[in-house]
């Protein structure tokens, strides 16, 4: 009987996998999936409008969703539907998280337990946010204090935030359809009067100022406008969709106005007085011009909107969560069902994050890594395929529990990265080479997860050998040859990778190898694991030895990939990030503490009592 509990098991996980992949069906109310999935340029990139409301919540309130006053929830694609077409709802919504008293004292407000701030509330204060933002932008980023981040920070988002508020209309004019309307009514004329004017002759004053009026506006929201939901009516390149004001602007001089503005206007004036029918009519209107004139990027943020809403990585989490529990608890009882389970629930865990990989590279059209969120991905997807792998050379639930371990960090920290907006953002002039990506990128990336794994492999040495009796000398042994052949890999991976970081760096910038702070992390870790297996292969250390020394390597490659960034020097600087300090010092003080415990006599061991 006992058999067949791995297979219930993973039959319930997969079976909650498949019943939220089904499609949630809107039966009334305004049509928010449709409209979510809407493709628009922003960013630099074509993107779902949900895509849009999710980085900016992220930008501004730190999470992809929000409460209302009242304590309600809300999604990402309803609070941006308010802040494009009903603003003066958007402007009362809780979206400014402001935790640093100093930033709240500027505005004579006292610490307390609400972080949540609206627009309205900080409107008051906007001059003031202003010159504090000026007067920080003029210190670096490597020297600000607190203050000053946090300050920018706020001033970051509310310019985001007006942005959004002016993509459709300018806030504070007439609603969007009355206003459009008045300009079509006005346009023949208007632009008769203005070739008038501009050839010297009698021209109607009233209708060249109501034209003047217009353009100014349409000119206005040109610049301000963040979204650009209007796409070519010919076959040009996918990067010249333009807003409506720029759209409009550009109808002065051509007389036609794009049939998607009309549309747009309606659904604004339909959101705004509770119209859902007439709203959602527009919204399929809206739907079916794009699918006829531009299916491919209908298709792809369809598919990137689906993406969102199944979020993987979080599954994976709770599935790395329950894995790492079920092989730990094997080690104690149930050795064959608990780790056969563990086993069966990574392989799946594996699959999800695969997909989860793999959905990424067809949406951006890229290799999987291409900035630190996305290292971050591919380095723990790295580690359960390693762990995967030991796992069924050795059968003892150490690399199901050390790849569930690597595999929740990772994603947790890419879900800290998340927080900066778009992960799937447009690459700078010196990444932008697919070759290289696929090459030096994922080659250095997977030295970076096997010697990740490596050091796992040898805190749960240490950990398992002094405080538990579950740890024996087969285990040990298994242990050894793990962390060594891991290295050993790690190794190759590490140097390859490195070899290719230069050729590309010579390519770009005519040197292969400068010193910069990013090659010498590379290089750091390359010579540890240098070093470690020397040590080894010498006889200068034994089991205990390389487990202190693999632990090491965890300090070394974690300087590497993030430690170097908050330097913010050097040609590799497009990377930098300056809230990762605290973290960062946080796990090199923990891998010290258990290098010190694991210098601890192995007599004194528990495991050896």
């Amino acid at each position: 009987m006992k058999r067949f509990v791995p297979w219930v098991l993973l039959g319930c996980c997969l079976g909650y996998l498949l019943f939220t992949l089904k499609p949630r069906v809107q039966s009334e109310g305004f049509n928010e999936s449709d409209f979510g999935a809407l493709p628009v340029l922003a960013g630099g990139r074509i993107q779902p409008i949900d895509s849009v409301a999710r980085n900016a919540l992220l930008i501004m309130r730190g999470k992809q969703t929000l409460r209302t006053q009242d304590g309600a929830k809300r999604s990402a694609v309803t609070w941006l539907m308010d802040v494009l077409m009903n603003p003066e709802v958007a402007d009362d919504a809780l979206v400014f998280y402001i935790p640093y008293s100093d930033v709240l004292g500027l505005f004579g407000w006292h610490q307390s337990k609400e972080k949540y701030f609206s627009f309205n509330q900080l409107k008051p204060y906007l001059q003031e946010i202003e010159r504090q933002a000026q007067l920080a932008s003029q210190t670096e980023a490597q020297i600000r204090s607190p203050f000053q981040s946090n300050i920018l920070k706020l001033h970051n988002g509310l310019t985001f935030y007006g942005r959004l508020k002016h993509s459709l209309y300018m806030d504070g004019a007439n609603d969007f359809l009355p206003s459009f309307r008045q300009y079509q009514a006005h346009l023949e004329s208007g632009l008769q009067a203005v070739r008038q004017q501009m050839a010297g002759k009698t021209f109607d004053e009233h209708a060249y100022e109501i034209f003047s009026e217009f353009a100014s506006i349409h000119q206005f929201l040109e610049e301000r406008a963040y979204l650009n939901p209007i796409p070519p009516e010919h076959q040009t390149p996918a990067l010249d969709w333009i807003p409506i004001g720029e759209s409009l602007f550009h109808s002065i001089h051509t007389g036609d106005i794009h049939p998607l503005i009309q549309n747009y206007a309606v659904m604004a004036q339909a959101y705004r007085s509770g119209d859902s029918f007439t709203f959602n009519e527009h919204l399929h209107q809206v739907q079916k011009w794009l699918s006829t004139n531009d299916s491919s990027a209908v298709n792809n943020t369809r598919f990137e909107y689906g993406f969102n809403r199944y979020q993987p990585f979080y599954k994976c989490m709770i599935f790395y969560v329950l894995i790492f529990i079920l092989a730990c608890m094997s080690w104690g009882w149930g050795r064959q069902v608990l780790n056969r389970s563990a086993f069966l629930l990574l392989l799946l865990a594996c699959v999800v994050h695969s997909l989860g990989l793999v959905a990424r590279m067809v949406i951006q059209g890229r290799p999987p890594v291409t900035n630190l969120y996305s290292s971050a991905i591919f380095i723990g997807w790295g580690s359960v395929v390693l762990g995967l792998v030991l796992e069924k050379i050795f059968r003892d639930g150490i690399g199901s529990a050390c790849a569930a371990c690597i595999g929740f960090i990772t994603l947790l920290i890419a879900h800290h990265l998340s927080g900066n907006g778009d992960t799937l953002e447009m690459l700078r002039a010196v990444l932008d080479t697919n070759i290289w990506l696929a090459t030096h990128v994922v080659v250095i990336t997977l030295g970076y997860s096997s010697t990740f794994v490596a050091g796992f492999l040898a805190i749960l040495y240490i950990l398992r050998g002094i405080f538990t009796r579950s740890f024996s000398e087969t285990t040990a042994c298994a242990l050894d040859q793990m962390v060594f052949g891991i290295i050993c890999f790690a190794m190759l991976f590490s140097f390859v990778g490195t070899m290719l970081g230069g050729i590309w760096a010579d390519q770009s910038w005519g040197r292969f190898w400068g010193w910069d702070a990013k090659e010498n992390g590379a290089l750091l870790i390359v010579l540890w694991n240098a070093i470690i297996l020397h040590a080894r292969l010498g006889g200068f250390i034994r089991q205990q030895g390389l487990m202190i020394m693999a632990i090491f390597g965890n300090v070394v490659t974690s300087w590497s990939w993030f430690g170097v960034n908050m330097l913010g020097v050097g040609l590799h600087s497009y990377g930098f990030i300056d809230k990762a300090f605290v973290g960062l010092a946080t796990f090199v003080v923990t891998q010290s503490i258990i290098m010190g415990i694991g210098c601890i006599p192995r007599k004194l061991w528990r495991s050896s009592a």
